[in-house]
């Protein structure tokens, strides 16, 4: 390997005019090359990861805090070779040749396999700094945020900015899917290896081979030229090391891996005054007797007095008149269980009859702009005025029993020009940092008021909003044609580190008739969704499911079941979340990088390591095909096993969502519930699905404090092993701090035949006549005609145990 790379640099070096001395310098992990009319720093963080800074006066500005969280590295160990024409740099995972006149900088692996080369050209201008890279043939990329529009980046051009998009509307909805923009996150990820996260707050434009298919362009208007270059080479590694940077998402409280629901309170805007106490408390008892779970409600805008200053779009964090007594509400939403109540904010104050927020704030000098007589943004970059704001706005409510915030508009700063500096800083540049600081304020105040893990959700965001949990989707109307884009946007954030996403189940505006069909495909896709989300401003219905008919109502109620059902999956899933950025949605090309037909999937994606959804997003589909890549799946509903690397079509009857399952898969599932933990969990049951040798590790937890991040919390590992002879399945002992509670084990196997015993723990068990039978005792049964062996095991994971089902 070093002859190889002395060999490349004697070739580079005979090849390269000879050029003037350089000064060239390092300290630590930093290495400075100047040239004339340009200073290059780079900064290794790790033998994988290095940023790049470029100025052309040589001034760069000091490390910001809001997008990236992490500046200190340790020592990296660096091999570097100066010659006059390029430096040379080696790390562990790298080699690197900065090409000094003019500057190019070039990255190849350790195997010398070239991942990324800058092309020649003017970097800096008067309004903006742009990078050029080679286009590879072959390449295509990945991330960019919440996109609506396409997978695969490679040949368009990308504005990113924290805004609802250019252009003009459209004739019908007034949204746009190429115009969305609510959350767009600079980083992007190569199928060469790489992935290149541009560390700018400024708007962003990428042409992606648009203009020329020889390169790509990176341009920001305004800041300086300031990027990372993150190696793989798969995209989970990238996602997990641009998070490393940016910071990890946080693990969410257990209850939230439920149902949440969002109400108007029977009165949504122009309809305020048919809001009241009793229709939210009537709500919840409704889903309760339908026999439908959900844990988390939250009061949307009309809870709240609006005043004339901003009408709807201000904060006055007082009770609409027709709330009687909203303490007694909140005590009898807590009586139906629920766990968790939140309100809907904006980020602008306002005065009501009582409180005068806006006054206030801005006599304080807490608002953000103090010298724009109609500006009420609460300066959240400020952590005086977050403390002042928490004492005097949110503790009105917080008080009561609120556990947690809705934050609309983060997007409200900087849209009107006639503020240009602000803090120090351009109000372009703070527009698109303006929603992470908005999320984190409430997000930090109720986690350390509690003491427990804390919980926003939020509409806006930018790199980094992973950190405050979690972000939707934005108000899409009730139609087919925004059902399939907002898939494509989900698996674009999970592309981008952001794993905890949803949106409103069914559509949020209604501007179309009431589709049933729309409705129950949509909340198929939203029980299978990171964040499972029921919410719409369609009065007087509210896209609540027993007004859709007895069809949609079973169909709901099926699905909800499910999820709760995979609360175990789904919470481990969590856990790989904050470990690695691993997303809970994840489209097939992150498993999947060598094989171009999952380049635009946009109808399917992996929901955790084992199931791969495909919601049917057709109008009046009989059929939809489906893609499946290598290795061997399983239909979830008939066990049909289907072969990788083909397109199969399956009939789509309106109660079924397509799921297949990863052939090896262990997946963890409890009993009905009607909220997280409602019952303790005494049986775990294990769907399995054997081939070969496969494991899978369940993670627990208490669900609700800060412990896990002391390293409080509990694994368990299972493997199965399947032979001609024999299945083997193996359950151990749970390791770590945490005891979770007692438990014995059902386990469901898919087998195709069979077997003759079947033991634990070398003791061989009873074989019993029904599958019913074996919920209630220890024992077996097989189920001839789906394959299916059943064993309740008289051990837990008090003990570990191991099974085998033998065929001889």
């Amino acid at each position: 390997m070093k002859r190889t790379f002395i060999f490349f640099f004697l070739l580079c070096f005979a090849l390269e005019p000879k050029a003037q001395d350089t000064p060239v310098s390092r300290s630590g992990n930093h290495i400075s090359v100047s040239v004339p009319g340009e200073e290059i720093r780079l900064e290794f963080c790790s033998p994988a990861i290095f940023r790049i800074r470029r100025s052309q006066d040589k001034v760069f500005r000091e490390n910001e805090q809001w997008m990236v969280r992490q500046y200190t590295f340790s020592p990296v160990e660096l091999k570097t070779d100066d010659r006059p024409e390029a430096l040379y740099i080696e790390t562990s995972d790298l080699h690197i040749r900065i090409v000094k006149n003019p500057v190019q900088i070039e990255v190849r692996d350790k195997s010398e396999r070239l991942l990324y080369s800058e092309q020649p050209g003017q970097r800096f201008f008067p309004d903006s700094v742009r990078n050029i890279v080679a286009l590879g043939p072959d390449e295509h990329f990945f991330g960019l945020g919440e996109r609506m529009d396409f997978l695969d980046q490679r040949g368009k051009k990308v504005w990113l900015n924290v805004e609802l998009g250019r252009g003009s509307k459209p004739p019908v909805g007034g949204k746009d899917i190429l115009r969305a923009n609510y959350c767009p996150v600079p980083f992007v990820m190569s199928t060469r290896g790489y992935g290149i996260f541009f560390h700018t707050a400024f708007p962003t434009l990428w042409d992606m081979g648009w203009r020329s298919k020889e390169n790509y362009t990176m341009c920001a208007y305004g800041g300086e030229l300031d990027y990372y270059f993150i190696f793989g080479p798969d995209m989970y590694r990238m996602v997990d090391r641009y998070t490393a940077l940016t910071g990890k998402s946080p693990l969410l409280p257990r209850y939230a891996m439920g149902l949440h629901v969002g109400t108007y309170a029977g009165g949504t805007w122009k309809f305020e005054s048919e809001t009241g106490d009793r229709y939210a408390v009537e709500l919840a008892r409704r889903f309760r007797a339908e026999g439908i779970p959900f844990d988390l409600l939250w009061f949307d805008s009309t809870w709240r007095f609006f005043n004339t200053t901003f009408g709807n779009g201000g904060s006055t964090f007082e009770w609409r008149e027709t709330f009687h007594n909203p303490e007694k509400m909140m005590r009898d939403l807590y009586a139906e269980n629920v766990k968790a109540v939140g309100l809907h904010i904006r980020s602008i104050l306002d005065n009501g009859p009582a409180y005068k927020l806006l006054d206030r704030a801005r006599e304080a000098g807490n608002v953000l702009v103090p010298q724009a007589g109609s500006e009420g943004l609460v300066n959240f970059f400020d952590t005086a005025a977050v403390n002042w704001w928490w004492e005097n706005a949110a503790k009105k409510v917080t008080g009561l029993g609120v556990s947690f915030f809705k934050t609309d508009v983060g997007s409200a700063f900087g849209t009107k020009k006639d503020v240009d500096v602000v803090l120090g800083h351009k109000a372009a540049e703070l527009h698109n940092l303006f929603p992470l600081a908005y999320a984190e304020a409430p997000y930090r105040k109720f986690q350390e008021t509690t003491g427990l893990r804390g919980l926003t959700h939020t509409r806006e965001g930018y790199a980094g909003i992973q950190r405050y949990p979690y972000i939707w989707a934005g108000d899409w109307g009730s139609e087919w044609q925004w059902f399939e884009p907002l898939i494509v946007a989900g698996m674009n954030m999970g592309l981008s580190g952001v794993g905890n996403w949803t949106h409103c189940m069914g559509g949020f505006e209604q501007y179309s008739p009431y589709d049933t069909e729309l409705f129950i495909r949509w909340c198929q896709f939203g029980m299978f969704s990171p964040v499972a989300m029921l919410f719409g401003m369609d009065h007087p219905r509210y896209h609540e499911p027993w007004t859709y008919g007895r069809e949609a109502l079973d169909n709901f109620r099926k699905y909800a079941h499910l999820r709760y059902a995979l609360i175990p999956y789904i919470y481990t899933a969590a856990r790989d979340l904050y470990d690695s950025a691993k997303p809970l949605m994840a489209p097939l090309v992150m498993d999947f990088p060598q094989d171009e037909n999952t380049y635009n999937l946009s109808g399917q994606y992996m929901f955790g390591s084992s199931l791969m959804i495909c919601p049917v997003t057709t109008k009046g589909a009989l059929s939809q095909p489906v893609y499946f890549p290598g290795g061997e799946w399983i239909d979830y509903e008939t066990g049909e096993r289907i072969s990788g690397r083909q397109y199969k079509s399956f009939l789509t009857p309106l109660t079924v969502l397509p799921i297949f399952v990863r052939a090896g898969a262990i997946i963890p599932m409890q009993p009905p519930m009607q909220w997280v933990d409602q019952y303790p969990l005494d049986v775990l049951t294990l769907d399995v699905y054997p081939s070969g040798i496969s494991s899978y590790e369940l993670y627990e937890d208490d669900g609700k404090t800060m412990d896990y991040e002391k390293g409080v919390f509990a694994r368990t590992r299972f493997t199965s092993e399947l032979k001609p002879e024999a299945w083997t399945f193996t359950a151990a002992r749970p390791e770590g701090k945490y005891i979770p509670a007692t438990h014995t084990y059902l386990i469901k196997a898919l087998l195709d035949s069979k077997p003759a015993t079947v033991s634990e723990n070398g003791k061989i068990l009873s074989e019993l006549t029904t599958s019913i039978a074996v919920q209630e005792k220890t024992g077996w049964f097989y189920d001839e005609s789906k394959r299916r062996l059943w064993v309740k095991t008289a051990g837990g994971n008090r003990t570990g145990l191991t099974l085998i089902a033998d065929y001889q």
